[in-house]
């Protein structure tokens, strides 16, 4: 199979390397760019979140190419330095990875809500730089359909989780306590609403700074207050727990800011839920001030959904075999067209005399024909494709030269 990836995520790599190898929405499109120019990839796909990177491609056939040279080539690092993190995947291999990864089972929160919305708008982003193709498109389209179809069958204990809600878990098991605590949340972008919409269920007080260029257009969750970016030193040493979660490749919150606002008289949590990191590491040390970072909120539930996982892993299988029946038999697809275009052409002759006898004027008998045309090509279609679906794929391309010989 001519699919393959690399990847960097939090199984071996910390927040400050993940960092390394992120990618925003521009620079990926631009890197896929790069590397569709090359003649021996036809297709290409970049998956950026907090916990990993994966670069995925599809080649011509037979054809090879280190992605992980290319990588640390678009990133201008040594693979030398980083080889001990990246893991490579090719083939079925890689397809059962992209699978698992879709619907959770490869997350550091087991069965998360955001991994399959990270998925598709990877292929989103893709398609919008031209630089997909018909394998991973229909491969990424098949790992989401999978995903959904196990978020809505199989139950997990823990699951569903985000890494703020596991934030707040962690903090409650130590006793603290978030009625009426003064939370500010520095972004707006999906992970920041998450944690915003989180803490106010909590009960607490929450406000979430805006861009000032954006303060007029930006929607905040319900119950929250808002204030500008530029001014959250200002409230930070008021508040009880502070979250940031941006895309900014700049420190949100650095040490010098502090210094500048002087010693927090309380204590401070501070979470920091951003790769690359929105706070400067040197703030834990400040004096009344804990930091924690995205890697601190890892969840082993394996054993307790042994089953779930299990029911998971079936429906993967189910949908993985979808996708290598449609994979085997592509080359197919034109002949299947061919004979598409032959029935129909055998039923106009059948039709068409019987057509002209009837008292239909000529242009109402030319829509019925266009209508029949496209009637008599989807149901061929269909027996096609669901032969295809059905048959081993020998036994299929056997059939598939039987019926061609009709129309020779």
């Amino acid at each position: 199979m001519s699919v393959q990836m690399v990847g960097i995520d939090y199984h071996r790599a910390d927040v400050d390397i993940r960092a390394a190898f992120s990618f925003t929405k521009k620079n990926a499109g631009e890197a896929m760019k790069y590397l569709t120019e090359k003649s021996v990839v036809s297709g290409c796909v970049i998956i950026s979140t907090c916990n990993r990177m994966e670069l995925w491609v599809n080649t011509a056939q037979d054809e090879c190419i280190s992605l992980a040279d290319e990588l640390c080539e678009l990133k201008g690092v040594s693979r030398k330095e980083y080889d001990c993190y990246f893991e490579q995947r090719s083939g079925d291999n890689a397809i059962r990875h992209l699978f698992r990864l879709a619907c959770g089972l490869d997350s550091m929160i087991l069965a998360e809500d955001q991994i399959v919305s990270q998925v598709k708008d990877a292929l989103s982003i893709a398609r919008e730089n031209y630089c997909t193709d018909n394998v991973l498109e229909v491969l990424f389209r098949k790992a989401v359909t999978a995903a959904k179809k196990v978020k809505s069958r199989v139950t997990f204990t823990h699951g569903n989780a985000t890494a703020v809600s596991r934030a707040v878990d962690m903090l409650k098991s130590q006793g603290y306590h978030f009625k009426n605590k003064r939370c500010m949340v520095i972004g707006n972008g999906e992970m920041g609403r998450i944690s915003a919409s989180t803490l106010r269920e909590e009960g607490a007080a929450v406000t979430v700074t805006v861009r000032q260029y954006r303060s007029g257009v930006v929607q905040i969750p319900a119950g929250c207050n808002r204030i500008n970016y530029g001014e959250r030193m200002e409230l930070l040493p008021r508040c009880d727990l502070v979250v940031s979660a941006t895309a900014s490749p700049n420190y949100t919150i650095r040490r010098e800011l502090f210094d500048q606002n002087g010693k927090m008289d309380h204590p401070i949590y501070v979470i920091d839920l951003a790769v690359p990191r929105d706070v400067e590491p040197e703030v834990g040390e400040i004096e009344n001030i804990t930091l924690y970072d995205i890697d601190d909120f890892k969840i082993t539930a394996q054993d307790a959904n042994r089953e779930a996982i299990i029911r998971a892993e079936k429906i993967l299988d189910e949908e993985m075999e979808d996708f290598f029946n449609w994979y085997n038999c592509r080359d197919l697809i034109p002949r299947i067209q061919k004979l598409q275009e032959e029935a129909v052409k055998d039923l106009n002759l059948r039709i068409s005399k019987k057509m002209h006898k009837s008292s239909l004027e000529e242009i109402e008998q030319q829509l019925l024909l266009e209508q029949i045309d496209v009637s008599a090509g989807k149901v061929v279609g269909k027996m096609m494709f669901g032969l295809r679906d059905h048959l081993e794929n020998d036994c299929f391309r056997e059939c598939l030269d039987g019926l061609e010989k009709l129309y020779e």
